[in-house]
């Protein structure tokens, strides 16, 4: 499994996604504030930050959290699956 952050450097719910997120691997952080972050943004759906996307190993999106941070052990739980 994949997981996708995207944030934005003034965004104040961020830092609780970052928590969210660590430990985990497989991790990709995308800043919406660049150029790349926001095609990334884009390509998922993605109109707020903090927002985690998670994809199989197919690439299929199977959670997502947008515009709010997952609590941690949720978001842990379900990659242990």
């Amino acid at each position: 499994m994949e997981v996708k952050l995207f944030i934005k450097e003034d965004c104040p719910r961020c830092p609780a996604a970052k928590r969210a997120c660590e430990g985990l691997a497989n991790v990709t952080v995308y800043d919406v504030g660049s150029i790349d972050g926001l095609a990334e943004a884009s390509f998922y759906n993605v109109l707020a930050t903090p927002s985690i996307v998670v994809l199989d190993s197919a690439g299929r999106e199977i959670a997502a959290w947008r515009g709010d941070a997952p609590d941690a052990s949720a978001l842990h739980r379900l990659l242990a699956n």
